[in-house]
């Protein structure tokens, strides 16, 4: 795309999102995240029924009675998202690609914390970080944001979730929410993925197009280019035990996926480019707040 054509996208985006935002996230939004905390206020006197846990003990023994420390809730949650901007991302078996839909889900996840005053930053990587934009409050940031999801063009051809993952968790000193937007086809990131989800609020988004999972029926040989590793992939649609092949390869990559994810602790949103971003993520909202209710 164009300088002109990016910018039309750019505001395409902007009015779909905010508006979703408005009527559909409103009231949501800081209700279905774990990443607010809660930082230091002040000390008082202990009174019978304070938890002895919140004891200062330093001033308690300095002033000889017992103290105890309060606490607020962080009135900002800091969202960092994390995007895959691997070769693989510009795939998309109908109009849309993998890098387009995950700009609108960037958009939508970074105007929703334009709307409750928060900060959000974006890590845009592949096999090696390859843009990092601070996390920052407004809306031209959030723009720019978007603006970078469309017109970014990368350095490298592969993917690497754990070096982005570790990158987040070096740059983000305090508890926040990381959205990581991958295909997750990646080297091991089981380590990371575990030691991200208990220090912040870690919400996989896992895009998938449909011909990743199974191949369609065709009387045609395929010979393309690897998106990631530049080798030859070949691929036998006419074959009906070819096809069975890659979709159970693919099934079995989703499984360890999945276990992954479990095993985390995380909750992940499922993507299709084809349909509607909006849908899954609404539908994330709502079994959250389902969720928390209950606990």
């Amino acid at each position: 795309m164009n300088t002109a054509e990016i910018l039309k996208k750019v505001r395409n985006i902007e009015i779909t999102t905010g508006r979703l935002v408005s009527e559909t996230f409103a009231g949501q939004y800081q209700s279905v995240f774990k990443g607010r905390g809660i930082e230091f206020s002040e000390v008082r006197e202990y009174v019978p029924g304070d938890d002895v846990r919140s004891i200062d003990w330093n001033v308690t023994a300095r002033a000889r009675k017992p103290f105890v420390k309060q606490y607020i809730e962080e009135r900002e949650l800091t969202l960092m998202i994390l995007c895959d901007v691997s070769a693989s991302q510009a795939f998309g078996s109908s109009a849309k690609p993998k890098s387009e839909a995950a700009a609108e889900l960037a958009a939508m996840f970074a105007f929703s914390a334009l709307k409750n005053s928060d900060k959000s930053g974006l890590l845009l990587f592949s096999d090696k970080p390859e843009l990092y934009i601070p996390p920052r409050k407004g809306r031209n940031h959030s723009l720019r944001i978007i603006r970078e999801l469309l017109a970014f063009t990368p350095k490298s051809r592969g993917t690497d979730v754990a070096m982005a993952l570790k990158m987040a968790n070096r740059v983000m000193k305090r508890r926040g929410i990381i959205i990581l937007i991958s295909d997750f086809d990646s080297p091991d990131y089981t380590k990371e993925v575990r030691l991200t989800s208990t220090r912040h609020d870690l919400i996989p988004v896992v895009i998938t197009d449909r011909f990743e999972k199974e191949l369609p029926p065709a009387g045609a040989l395929l010979v393309s280019e690897g998106l990631e590793s530049g080798a030859d992939f070949t691929a036998d649609l006419a074959s009906p035990a070819y096809r069975a092949l890659y979709a159970r390869q693919a099934a079995s990559r989703r499984s360890e996926l999945e276990a992954v994810l479990r095993s985390a602790g995380a909750d992940w949103i499922d993507i299709d480019p084809a349909l509607p971003v909006h849908g899954p993520v609404v539908k994330f909202f709502r079994q959250r707040r389902k969720t928390f209710r209950l606990l």
